[in-house]
């Protein structure tokens, strides 16, 4: 079953990174990525006040429990790690071809096996070393076959923000096995639906501010008001 879930997983992250590329085709990154937020929002907002004001979503998995600025400042650290990570993604995303972003992205497990071992302590057995290795080899064939393509991963700006994508999205999963841990086991033992809630609630407001400064220097820039492509 595990493992039929796992290949469910792997084909909706495609279809995820495919449906990305598709929005951003011909359209600016900052609004796809404001509405991306914004829409993530909407979905979690009406759990937030069903929680906070009735009683029915009480003992349900929907349920977003409540906390202080200890918890939420942890959330906000989180929707910071999270952005960045998607605004560097949506941006090389935006500019590489999928056959480049899809490997590069699924470095991220092996990236956080590799933290969790630094940061936690954690041990990797046999396969797992062997799929580190794998990775990594796989990352260097990738990086020769780019040149076939015409992308210098030493220096192409779009592989360095897919790389900083991908090491952020990593610290955000570190992050996350200490938020999730229980204070017993050394953690913050942080509601898992408040931390999914108010994340998404975070970034919209982020990317509002972003989409702001955006419009202004782009109607600064041209003298009249921003017109965005939404082809």
């Amino acid at each position: 079953m595990w493992i039929l879930l796992a290949f469910i997983s792997a084909t909706l992250l495609g279809l995820y990174d495919t449906s990305k590329k598709f929005s951003l085709r011909d359209n600016d990154v900052i609004p796809v990525l404001f509405l991306n937020t914004l829409f993530c929002s909407a979905i979690f907002l009406p759990l937030i006040v069903l929680s906070q004001y009735t009683h029915i979503l009480d003992s349900s998995i929907f349920h977003v429990g409540t906390g202080g600025w200890e918890m939420h400042r942890w959330i906000i650290l989180k929707s910071v790690i999270v952005l960045l990570s998607w605004v560097f993604g949506y941006f090389a995303i935006a500019h590489l071809p999928l056959t480049i972003v899809g490997p590069i992205n699924a470095t991220r497990p092996v990236m956080t096996l590799v933290g969790a071992m630094l940061i936690f302590g954690e041990r990797l057995n046999v396969w797992q070393w062997i799929g580190v290795s794998l990775a990594i080899v796989s990352l260097f064939l990738l990086a020769r076959s780019g040149k076939k393509e015409g992308i210098d991963f030493k220096h192409n700006q779009w592989i360095f923000f897919l790389v900083l994508a991908a090491v952020m999205g990593t610290c955000s999963g570190l992050l996350d096995k200490y938020l999730m841990a229980s204070p017993e086991n050394g953690g913050v033992g942080l509601d898992r639906m408040m931390a999914q809630s108010w994340y998404n609630i975070y970034q919209c407001m982020m990317m509002g501010v972003v989409l702001l400064i955006y419009v202004y220097d782009q109607r600064k820039k041209t003298g009249q008001r921003a017109h965005f492509s939404w082809k």
